[in-house]
C-alpha cells in the first residue's frame, strides 16, 4: 500500500472532490489478470470500467484481452464509433431503434452481438432483420444459478434453466433464417459475485464457501452437456463466455468456456477484497477534502456519498483507504454534500487535506467524474475521460 502523503501531496492542487487512478498498479493488475487466463481469451467488462483511455490500455497490454461486454446497446454503438468491435451486449435489448442500428451495422461489417433467452425476443429480432433485409449475431444467455432446499443460489437473469429447454432454444435459434448463433454465455453471479471472505460474516462466509464448491460442479456438469448437444448438432460457436472477476480461477479451468469476462479486477475496488481467491491491487480511488474539525480527532469533508447499487448494506459504502485508521461515523455515513470522519492517528490533518475512499464497485464510481487523473511515478500525468466526461450517461 502507498503511503497517505504520497496521494494527498499529488493531489493538493486538483480540483476535489476527484477520483484518481493509479496507473502503475492498474499495469499491475492487468498482468496479474492475464496471467490467470489458463490459456483462455478474456473479454473486458465495460460496465466495471466505463473509461475508452483504460479500454485501450488494458488492449494494448496483452492479445489475451479480446472482445468487450457491454451493459447497453448504445454503448455497444458508442464504443464501436470509437473504434472497438467484437462487442457483446451483457443483456436483451428491446428497444427497436437501437435494435434497428445495430442490424444496421452488422450489415455493414460490424460484429455486435446481443443477448437473448426466450422466443419474444427472437421474433423481435426476426422482424427487425425482415425490414432491414439483414440479420443479427446473438448470444443465447444460459442461467447458471443453483437451488439449495429453497435458497436461490444466484441472479435472477435468464429463464433457460434445464437441459431440455437450453436445447431447445437453441434449436429454434438454429432455424431462423434471420439470427446467427454467435455464442453462449452463462454468468456464474453466484461464484463471480458474492464475496466469501468478508471479515465482517465469517460464518457466512465459510457457507458460502461451501455453497460455490458445490455451484461449480453443477455449473460444469450443465455446461458440458450444452456442449455435447451442440457437437451432437454439429454447430460451432465463435465463443462460450463465463465468469467474472471473482470466478476467474475457476471458470479459466473450465474446458468447455473460450472466454472469460474480467472487468472489476482491474480497478479492484473494495468489494472484490472479499474474496478467497482473489490478491488484486487498488488502482482507483477518490478523494475529498476536509473543510471542517467540528471537534477533536473528527474531520468533516466535502462530498462523499458515492454508494454502490446492488441489496443495500454496509459494503456497498465507500470505504475510508488512507490515512489508515481513519473511519466514518454511525450516525451520517457518506453524504452527498458532506461526510464526517473520525481519525485519532498521528497524522496531523488540516483543512485542505484529503481523505482517500475506494468505491464499493468498480464502473460505477466514474458515473460521479468527469475524469480520472492518472498517476505515476508521483505525479499526475494525464487525465482520462469516463463516459461522463464524453457526455455520456448509458444508464
Amino acid at each position: 500500500m502507498k503511503q497517505y502523503d504520497y496521494y494527498n501531496n499529488i493531489l493538493q492542487d486538483v480540483s476535489k472532490p476527484c477520483a484518481f487512478l493509479d496507473l502503475e498498479l492498474f499495469e499491475k493488475n492487468i498482468k496479474e489478470i492475464q496471467s490467470r487466463a489458463n490459456g483462455k481469451n478474456i473479454r473486458i467488462a465495460s460496465k466495471s470500467l466505463r473509461n475508452i483511455s483504460a479500454l485501450h490500455a488494458i488492449f494494448q497490454a496483452s492479445t489475451t484481452f479480446k472482445g468487450v461486454m457491454c451493459f447497453t446497446g448504445e454503448e455497444a454503438i458508442y464504443l464501436y464509433e470509437n473504434g472497438f468491435d467484437d462487442l457483446l451486449i451483457a443483456y436483451p435489448i428491446v428497444e427497436e431503434n437501437v435494435l434497428r442500428k445495430i442490424c444496421q451495422l452488422v450489415q455493414k461489417g460490424a460484429t455486435i452481438t446481443v443477448m437473448v433467452d426466450c422466443e419474444e425476443h427472437i421474433a423481435l429480432l426476426e422482424k427487425i432483420a425482415k425490414e432491414e433485409e439483414g440479420y443479427f449475431l446473438v448470444c443465447i444467455d444460459i442461467d447458471l444459478s443453483t437451488n439449495y432446499a429453497g435458497l436461490h443460489f444466484g441472479v435472477q437473469r435468464s429463464p433457460l434453466r434445464k437441459i431440455k429447454s437450453i436445447t431447445k432454444f437453441i434449436d429454434l435459434v438454429l432455424a431462423n433464417n434471420f439470427i446467427v448463433l454467435d455464442g453462449l454465455m452463462g454468468y456464474e453471479a453466484q461464484i463471480a459475485g458474492v464475496t466469501d471472505k468478508d471479515p465482517d460474516q465469517k460464518m457466512r462466509s465459510t457457507l458460502v464457501r461451501q455453497l460455490k464448491k458445490q455451484s461449480t460442479q453443477a455449473i460444469r456438469k450443465k455446461r458440458k452437456q450444452i456442449y455435447r448437444y451442440l457437437e451432437k448438432r454439429d454447430v460451432q460457436v465463435r465463443f462460450v463466455n463465463g465468469g467474472g472477476t471473482g470466478s476467474l480461477h475457476e471458470t479459466a479451468e473450465d474446458k468447455t468456456v473460450t472466454e472469460v469476462t474480467v472487468g472489476s479486477g482491474f480497478y479492484q475496488s473494495h468489494l472484490f477484497d472479499k474474496y478467497v481467491h482473489i490478491n488484486l491491487t487498488p488502482a482507483l480511488a477518490f478523494a475529498v477534502e476536509i473543510t471542517r474539525k467540528p471537534e477533536k480527532e473528527l474531520y468533516t469533508c466535502f462530498g462523499g456519498g458515492y454508494v454502490a447499487s446492488g441489496a443495500t448494506g454496509k459494503d456497498k459504502l465507500p470505504e475510508i483507504y488512507l490515512p489508515k485508521g481513519a473511519k466514518l461515523t454511525e450516525n451520517e455515513g457518506v453524504g452527498e454534500v458532506q461526510t464526517p470522519v473520525i481519525y485519532k492517528g498521528k497524522k496531523q490533518l488540516e483543512l485542505g487535506d484529503t481523505i482517500i475512499f475506494r468505491h464499493s464497485k468498480a464502473g460505477e464510481l466514474c458515473e460521479r467524474f468527469q475524469v480520472l487523473h492518472v498517476i505515476k511515478d508521483g505525479q499526475i500525468i494525464d487525465q482520462w475521460k469516463t463516459y461522463r466526461g464524453d457526455g455520456k450517461c448509458f444508464l
